[in-house]
């Protein structure tokens, strides 16, 4: 792509996360989770009263934009005293204390992600600063104003990853009794009122007027040789976000939905090449020309516009721009009611459709007139959860909600219907657990997927829904028929061909998956860190590892401590035969993950159709230093137990022990099998049984169901007070105990 893509601004950039949170989690999981996600909660509070935008919330991590260096460290000031009233408050040891880095550089925002060199600084510089504590760039202490009651504490030169340059660090504390300043309000509306409103005045006139001059486009042509991409042999578009020019910032989410749904409709298709909307927002929020998106995305039209909403009124400004050319198809203005909504819509598409001449099938025709909903209170619901659904993972159960309000609403519903199992199929499969138990998600799934191709058979995201179910049954013909109905009702959804290149992948049809995440790239240049995972996987699967990592490395800026991220990049990087990089990539993941094993990942990826691709996956992990078991363990084999001894010990016998070296836990198996585990965090029941002189436990709400095998040793130095006398070594967690 060209480089001018890559162009970003100048901005604060605060970044926060929880000292020592993998201790926390260890002492209690649930609850460390728990207070966590509260804290980010509450420091998002009061964020957003000092001009400072939430931008990304990862795990244990928070990132925040700002207007003023002087808002940044006024929240984060605000905010550690609140914080450290609510740590005095807690009797037990899972105290969440947050550091905090602030620093000032170029930025690029890209679907309400920020990457660049602000956003890694402020990250070097919260590691520089004490659980509680603040460190500033000097750069950015230099523009607060001396009014400003801080104290800046010299913290020297340092030399941070990544910077060539030493960077001059601050501490930042309260000066004496001051009291933090409150967030500025705009008390200077009165003085400059008139000049303001004459000014804006003046200045909707000339937009108004510009969106209505087809002789004038900005940024002259684009040129075909220099086009990122051949153009496609259809006419193809790019559907820039909306501008909101709605008083209400708030209204953000109403203004992408718009976007998402003028995309998500001409992406239906087949006579037309339509950009993702992923690559698409990379450009939101940015001044760019038409030009230079049609010459990076490869595309011949650009759709730009603008959306005013006031209370129950709609505006929406639109142009259409051959790029090639420099002529305006369309440009036309709107003004309807809120309830007309879809029949705006409607009209927009038939418009663009008009203009440049896309013969339609008689099923799209009956398609795009369709209305999704009567009740503009569930769209409204909808179009939240859309914004939520595919953002950091603690959005997810936020999205759910919406989706449900929406259902609840209007049973009839059916984008939200599948919108709801695209959301909880991810749950069940990623065994986000904390979430929703595995078998109550797959249930939920499975539910809202059929009730959702019920009311609306052309749902493409119901089909890739259906296609991964399909998969996890190991029903491979059923799942990739599904996969290709999802991409011929979706010709253009990268998301489709992409899913259906991971199901084509597990189906061993490994030549047809690249394929597949090809036409994805095209459609999608700028894939999300999610995408950009899969599609590393999918070509590690047959067998390329190079072009595998190039995705997964890039996946990796974005998600630095992903699980799966670590996995992957270490198994590539053994077959791509640069040890050194697989194993400190290994080393990193079971540092993070200790009970990441050998055994565990056999029956995680179990739904591979062939064993030599399954065989081709842990030989990589093995080479690039994955243990056999969780915590590398390795037992005597004198002191491994016989099957008939392991169901002495175990039918009719309670374990009481240690689990994963922390966490005390109890277990109780009756004379036929049926057993029960708690700790302080989980609660387990399931059957166990003695198979091949090996330990098995099998429950419907871990591994996807699926049965798990592992060895009973006797503790050489273990007694019976200490409860330690035996060790169970699991595929994902080890068990020290005694029984009674």
């Amino acid at each position: 792509m060209a480089d001018s893509r890559q162009s970003g601004k100048l901005a604060v950039i605060l970044h926060a996360d929880i000292a020592g949170s993998t201790t926390l989690v260890q002492q209690d999981e649930h609850l460390a989770h728990e207070r966590i996600q509260e804290t980010f909660r509450r420091f998002g509070d009061i964020i957003g009263p000092y001009q400072g935008r939430v931008r990304e919330l990862r795990g244990d991590a928070l990132l925040a934009e700002f207007d003023r260096a002087s808002g940044a460290v006024c929240a984060a000031l605000a905010f550690q005293e609140e914080q450290a009233n609510y740590i005095r408050r807690l009797k037990d040891g899972i105290q969440p204390a947050v550091r905090v880095g602030i620093a000032m550089g170029e930025v690029v925002i890209a679907d309400n992600t920020i990457t660049g060199a602000g956003v890694v600084l402020a990250q070097r510089l919260e590691q520089l600063a004490e659980p509680g504590g603040m460190v500033i760039q000097s750069a950015a202490r230099d523009t607060i104003p001396n009014r400003f009651p801080f104290v800046y504490t010299d913290l020297g030169e340092h030399q941070v990853k990544g910077f060539d340059q030493p960077v001059q660090a601050y501490g930042v504390t309260l000066q004496g009794e001051a009291t933090i300043p409150k967030p500025e309000k705009e008390d200077n509306r009165l003085r400059i009122g008139v000049m303001a409103l004459v000014s804006i005045a003046v200045i909707a006139a000339g937009a108004a007027l510009l969106w209505l001059k087809p002789w004038e486009t900005r940024g002259g042509l684009a040129s075909v040789e220099r086009m990122a991409y051949p153009l496609p042999d259809k006419p193809s578009i790019a559907v820039l976000p909306f501008n909101n020019m709605s008083d209400d910032k708030e209204q953000e989410y109403f203004v992408d939905g718009m976007t998402e749904d003028l995309i998500t409709d001409l992406a239906k298709l087949s006579g037309l090449f339509v950009i993702a909307r992923n690559s698409v927002f990379a450009y939101k929020d940015k001044s760019v020309m038409v030009n230079q998106v049609a010459e990076e995305l490869g595309v011949r039209y650009v759709l730009e516009g603008s959306v005013r909403r006031v209370e129950n009124k709609i505006r929406i400004n639109a142009q259409l721009v051959d790029t090639t050319t420099g002529g305006h198809l369309w440009a036309e203005r709107f003004d309807r009611d809120y309830s007309n909504i879809f029949s705006l819509q409607d009209e927009v598409i038939s418009k663009i459709i008009d203009a440049m001449a896309v013969k339609l099938t008689s099923s799209e025709e009956s398609s795009l007139g369709r209305i999704p909903t009567d009740n503009l209170e569930a769209y409204d619901y909808f179009l939240r959860a859309e914004q939520k659904a595919y953002g950091s993972i603690m959005t997810v159960n936020v999205a759910l909600d919406l989706y449900q309000k929406a259902i609840d609403l209007d049973p009839d519903f059916a984008e939200a219907h599948a919108g709801y199992a695209r959301t909880t199929v991810d749950i069940w499969r990623l065994n986000y657990d904390n979430f929703i138990t595995n078998p109550v998600a797959q249930k939920l799934t499975y539910e809202a997927a059929s009730r959702a191709l019920e009311l609306d058979p052309s749902l493409a995201r119901a089909y890739t829904v259906l296609g991964f179910l399909q998969l996890f049954e190991r029903a491979y013909d059923e799942a990739v028929a599904s996969g290709r109905r999802a991409v011929e009702l979706g010709p253009n959804s990268a998301d489709a061909h992409l899913n259906l290149g991971l199901i084509l992948a597990y189906a061993g049809q490994t030549k047809d998956a690249v394929n597949a995440v090809v036409v994805a790239q095209r459609l999608d240049p700028d894939l999300s860190p999610r995408n950009l995972v899969e599609a590393g996987f999918i070509y590690f699967t047959n067998r390329e590892p190079e072009k595998a990592l190039k995705l997964l490395e890039m996946a990796r800026q974005f998600l630095p401590d992903n699980e799966r991220v670590m996995e992957y990049l270490s198994g590539t990087y053994a077959r791509a035969g640069r040890m050194d990089e697989a194993r400190s990539e290994m080393s990193k993941l079971i540092s993070t993950f200790p009970f990441q094993s050998l055994e565990h990942a056999r029956t995680y990826y179990a739904y591979y159709k062939h064993d030599t691709d399954l065989e081709y996956y842990l030989g990589a992990m093995k080479d690039a230093g994955m243990p056999e078991w969780p915590f590398g363990f390795e037992g005597n084999p004198r002191d491994r137990m016989a099957g008939r001894e392991i169901g002495e010990l175990l039918f009719g016998r309670l374990w009481r022990g240690t689990i994963n070296r922390s966490q005390q836990f109890f277990q109780e198996t009756s004379i036929d099998g049926e057993y029960a585990y708690r700790s302080g965090t989980s609660f387990v029941v399931g059957r166990a049984s003695v198979e091949d002189e090996k330990l098995c436990l099998q429950s419907e709400i871990t591994n996807l169901g699926r049965k798990q095998c592992g060895y009973v040793y006797r503790s050489p130095d273990g007694n019976n007070s200490a409860r330690n006398e035996y060790i169970y070594v699991h595929p994902y967690f080890l068990m020290t105990f005694s029984t009674e």
